[in-house]
């Protein structure tokens, strides 16, 4: 397998780390304002081997052959193992402060949580 090294002009989001799975799109277009890709498929570029911020590059161990690698174009994105990265609510209880800062009317569709009864 060889390593493949991205380069980002933008910082690297937060809570990206090594382990994690790098996939990519082929260039996005603008439709309705957003950005979406004609491509119906996701390749898997594969994990995350290090990152570096200061530099805005991640590596990744890939298989992929040189013809279907990611373009300057490209769309990435990451996916977490869900078997590592599993997390609910912790503690005995929750406290939400929900604020409309907006001067037009607004309405709350749903709001939902995660709970169980650990104790008795």
């Amino acid at each position: 397998m060889a390593n493949l090294t991205l380069v980002f002009a933008q910082p690297l989001n937060s809570s990206i780390t090594v382990g994690d799975t790098a996939y990519f799109t082929l260039a996005p277009s603008t439709v309705g304002g957003f950005k979406t890709s004609t491509q119906s498929e996701i390749t898997e570029i594969g994990p995350i081997a290090s990152i570096n911020n200061a530099t805005k590059t991640i590596v990744c161990t890939t298989s992929l052959s040189f013809a279907n690698k990611p373009t300057t174009s490209s769309f990435i994105l990451f996916g977490k193992n869900n078997k590592v990265n599993l997390s609910t609510v912790l503690g005995y209880f929750g406290e939400i402060k929900l604020k409309n800062s907006s001067t037009i009317k607004s309405e709350l569709f749903s709001v939902g949580t995660d709970m169980f009864i650990s104790s008795k």
